[in-house]
């Protein structure tokens, strides 16, 4: 039987914790820095997150990161991309198994601009970087724990790698594809939490399906711009990865990206915004590395600027919607 460590337990930690449980040949520790939600847990309590879930028999919770790092056959990250440095540099304090490391956490670091498995690399060391993983795309914690059907992409700088990966996160409900550019991956996954802030502060403002689309449109584009200009490959940014997660988060009260940006255009504070929701909102904390990103390789951000600034107090979503409505016209290149 494999032994999968898993790292994180907020709502998509522990649906896929849970969906590798259920694999008839898997046992699964999961790490928690929280002691309370561990013994709750243990306790075949129901998550926070999932009250009409109940745990699988195969899924055990600890504080304890040795105990979860120990002769493990495969370890899954699904902190928080601010929190993927400091937790893997607890890991590098320990031993760490040689074998394949998946990285579920959406995000581009700040001051950086190193997207996941970079900051993966930099900090378990190069020897790690042909186990490193990414797994990525369309897909809502609450839809893919009730079994609903979801695809998804993995990727990474070893083909053998992302293969077991695919291999063993396959069920007859959630596919998972090959994708060997682990940078238009990360992009993708990342990049779309900002446009979809900028769609939830258009459905907080009442102002309909056509300014979403067109949010929807021209963020696509501006993320592929920068991604290009990274060393991204086009392709990836129309997949499941770009394209497909952009269409699942940018229309969905269940994404807390665009949740975040609904509450944002009825008067609340960034603060205020990210209490109601409960969870952390990874579009806040890229939407600052993609304008660092943006500035180095001069490639310009006006979605991701306008949902900065309103973040910042610098606009108001009324005078944001203005300034983007009065830019000068060119002619569509996509």
């Amino acid at each position: 039987m494999k032994k999968i460590g898993y790292l994180g337990l907020g709502a998509w930690g522990y649906c896929l914790a849970s969906l590798l449980a259920n694999q008839n040949n898997c046992q699964v520790v999961a790490w928690t820095a929280n002691p309370d939600l561990a013994d709750h847990l243990n306790r075949r309590e129901p998550h926070p997150r999932f009250k009409e879930y109940c745990s699988p028999d195969r899924l055990s919770f600890t504080t304890d990161l040795a105990k979860v790092l120990n002769e493990a056959d495969l370890i899954v990250e699904s902190v928080t991309c601010a929190g993927i440095r400091p937790v893997f540099e607890q890991m590098r304090s320990l031993s760490i198994p040689n074998c394949p490391i998946v990285i579920t956490s959406k995000g581009i670091e700040q001051g950086s601009g190193q997207i996941l498995p970079q900051v993966a690399a930099e900090v378990l060391g190069e020897m790690h970087r042909p186990n490193l993983c990414l797994l990525s795309g369309p897909s809502f914690a609450k839809e893919v724990i009730a079994g609903f059907p979801a695809s998804v992409v993995a990727s990474g700088y070893c083909f053998e790698t992302v293969q077991k990966v695919c291999d063993l996160f396959t069920t007859p409900s959630f596919r998972v594809y090959p994708n060997m550019d682990i940078a238009g991956v990360a992009f993708g996954g990342a990049l779309k939490n900002v446009i979809a802030i900028a769609c939830g502060i258009s459905h907080g403002l009442n102002l309909g399906n056509s300014s979403k689309a067109a949010l929807m449109t021209r963020g696509l584009h501006e993320i592929c711009k920068l991604a290009l200009a990274y060393g991204c490959k086009s392709q990836t940014m129309y997949g499941l990865t770009g394209m497909g997660d952009l269409c699942l988060t940018c229309g969905s009260d269940l994404s807390r990206n665009f949740l975040f940006g609904t509450y944002l255009a009825q008067g609340n504070t960034v603060t205020q915004a990210q209490e109601k929701i409960g969870m952390v909102v990874e579009g806040a904390y890229t939407c600052c590395s993609a304008l660092e990103l943006g500035k180095k390789y001069e490639i310009e951000m006006p979605i991701s600027k306008a949902v900065f600034d309103i973040m910042n107090g610098n606009l108001t979503p009324q005078e944001a919607v203005k300034a983007l409505m009065q830019r000068t016209v060119k002619e569509e290149h996509l």
